[in-house]
């Protein structure tokens, strides 16, 4: 220290006579940050290079190959290899000198050729003649025996192959364990960012309020958990984000951490199992010392049921015993930390039903939080979010388009903000406009438009007629949304056409009467083809599909059948304890079975017979609908309209 005063007195007085009007405190301050700027950064680059040289079996094997091309190409190419016949003519010649004799060859050196060369070595291959040594006796030939130890071939022959094993062994591990070699297979590795690096805040976060401020105390207790302490409260372990996939819970995670600022381990549940009995049980424990080591701090474990599935009575055959080790260790884990250590942990998955109970019971996951899809406000303020750094023409709407995307979660949403942009790119637009949102939306609720595909005219005009159907039924019952857009332009894999109908609200409740409507509206396709064509296609199989699931959830589940009376049949989602593979028996006889097909039959009759009612007495305005959208080929809403007035 003394050492480097006195370096920055020697500077700063150079520095004085050179600077005019200088000033003492700010040019001390500089002089000391290059000059420790000076001092280590030199030691980082050394450590930086140290380290990143690593060694590899490839550098091994070019070695070897670069040392036998030069024994071969460099050393042995001056040694001639002759035929042991012309080694004996040139004994028989005296031409011969300095002989080894070894159990496989013979060497030495040719003292003149046939060429003329002079002392050249040379090799030729031992033959069992008993005649060579009384004739290198005879021509007085000086020669030597020599005995070959193969020790070192014996030695390079064991531990060659034990070395290339051990070095690929060595390898497939590293691969297996992300690079981080063998005697670290039981280490857990987390994403692990820092309390600066999680930049994303509450702020980043729409459509999902209720939430958020169920996760507000979980924020303050990681702030100022003093607070909590001196109450005597203890903060949740665990924290369970339930929510179908999309909906934001991994965002929401990484805002806590990022509001709180404090480090945050991001895995999935499937970094936990592995091929090796015991290496998820040592993953969690590593996990948990690391965690402790860096508290405060948050562990996010994303797809949780892929570590916490519901462990079964008798697992077959042990197929299951890793993953209900690695369970077993983590619940074990959870129950010896202390809560006041400001270690979180929070889960996420979108399967809740199959979670095991003791990972859900108080002390582990106390606190669970419902991220259900956005509403209307909802996801106009996550539309505001993702809309942020696109250029939006003044005719986009985002309250509108919010109304047009009914049940799209986070993730579709963003998609859509995507999409929109990608199409007004491609069309050379400066903007993206509600044209492009509203293509945006065709094409990730129906699928990719396809004009490529060729309908004869027949086909087509039974599409016309199909949407025309549905959309006809639409406007004409008093409970059904309104008719956006009618298309009879393929999408997708099989659709030929669609009507998409927008809702003027959310709606969490559905009544009788609304439900009876909606299968008739899915019905209209099919009877209209019936009404013009005296004859039915196979266009209506997924509205069948569908009405035919409706028609029995209303009787089995909802209690919506007079005849049945009040009963629900529908067996509650509870976790399997007992993992046999069999099919969940019936808590109904097979009499009760029968009356409930035949309410569904019953229901699906009425409803096709009120749709035959409404086409049969509307039929000049059915003619009228598909007679335009096999002109125009898309109709909107307002088009239709002005068509049915």
């Amino acid at each position: 220290m003394q050492h480097l005063d006195h370096v920055i007195n020697v500077a700063k007085n150079g520095f004085q006579k050179t600077m005019i009007q200088p000033d003492k405190e700010r040019q001390e301050k500089s002089i000391k940050e290059q000059i420790r700027k000076f001092m280590v950064t030199p030691r980082k680059t050394e450590d930086h290079v140290r380290r990143k040289w690593k060694f590899s079996l490839w550098y091994f094997v070019i070695t070897i190959l670069v040392i036998m091309l030069i024994q071969n190409y460099m050393i042995s190419k001056h040694i001639e290899t002759i035929p042991y016949s012309q080694f004996k003519q040139y004994v028989i010649k005296g031409k011969v000198k300095d002989l080894a004799i070894r159990p496989d060859d013979i060497s030495g050196i040719i003292t003149e050729d046939i060429k003329g060369r002079k002392d050249i070595p040379f090799v030729t291959v031992r033959v069992e003649d008993r005649e060579l040594i009384p004739l290198l006796d005879k021509y007085r030939i000086s020669y030597s025996g020599h005995h070959e130890s193969k020790w070192i071939t014996t030695f390079l022959s064991w531990v060659i192959p034990l070395i290339l094993f051990f070095a690929l062994w060595s390898l497939l591990i590293r691969r297996m364990g992300g690079g981080a070699g063998v005697l670290s297979v039981g280490k857990a590795k987390p994403k692990i960012y820092a309390e600066s690096e999680v930049n994303i805040k509450f702020d980043d976060v729409a459509g999902i309020d209720e939430a958020k401020a169920e996760l507000q105390e979980v924020v303050e207790f990681l702030k100022n958990p003093e607070k909590f302490r001196h109450l005597g409260a203890r903060i949740p372990k665990g924290v369970l984000l339930v929510g179908p996939p999309g909906t934001g819970k991994t965002l929401l995670a990484r805002a806590v951490a990022g509001e709180a600022k404090v480090h945050f381990f991001s895995l999935s549940g499937t970094d936990f199992v592995e091929m090796f009995v015991g290496v998820g049980a040592a993953r969690v424990r590593d996990l948990f010392a690391q965690a402790k080591n860096n508290a405060p701090c948050i562990i996010f474990i994303d797809e949780l049921d892929a570590l916490g599935k519901a462990r079964a009575i008798a697992p077959i055959a042990g197929g299951h015993e890793e993953r209900e080790h690695t369970l077993n260790q983590l619940l074990v884990e959870m129950d010896g930390f202390d809560p006041t250590s400001g270690v979180i942990i929070m889960g996420a998955t979108n399967r809740p039903e199959i979670l095991d109970p003791a990972l859900l019971r108080p002390g582990r996951f106390d606190r669970h939080v419902a991220i259900d899809r956005p509403d209307i406000k909802g996801r106009a303020a996550i539309l505001r979010i993702h809309a942020k750094g696109i250029k939006l023409a003044e005719d986009v709407d985002l309250d509108k388009i919010a109304a047009m995307t009914p049940g799209f979660v986070g993730a579709d949403l963003a998609n859509l903000v995507n999409e929109a942009a990608l199409l007004a790119a491609r069309h050379n637009k400066d903007r993206v406009g509600m044209s492009e949102f509203g293509e945006a939306i065709d094409r990730i609720v129906g699928g990719l438009e396809k004009k490529s595909r060729v309908m004869n005219k027949k086909e087509k005009e039974i599409v016309a007629y199909h949407e025309s159907g549905h959309a006809l039924v639409a406007n004409s019952l008093p409970t059904t949304e309104p008719v956006q857009k009618i298309s009879i332009i393929p999408r997708g894999i099989a659709a030929l056409g669609y009507t998409r109908q927008l809702p003027t609200e959310d709606r969490y409740l559905m009544t009788l009467n609304e439900l009876k409507d909606r299968l008739c509206v899915l019905l209209g396709g099919r009877v209209a083809e019936e009404i013009i064509f005296g004859d039915i296609s196979t266009g209506a199989q997924s509205d069948l599909l569908r009405a035919t699931d409706i028609a029995r959830t209303m009787v089995a589940e909802y209690g919506m059948s007079k005849r049945l009376g009040l009963a629900s049949y529908a067996k509650e989602k509870r976790p399997l304890f007992l993992d046999t593979g069999l099919a969940p028996i019936k808590e109904y006889s097979e009499e009760k079975a029968r009356e409930i097909d035949e309410e569904v039959d019953h229901l699906l009759e009425e409803a096709y017979q009120r749709v035959k009612g409404i086409l049969a007495e509307r039929k000049d305005k059915l003619h009228k609908v598909a007679k335009s959208l096999l002109e125009k080929e898309v109709l909107e809403g307002e088009e239709l309209k002005a068509l049915l007035v």
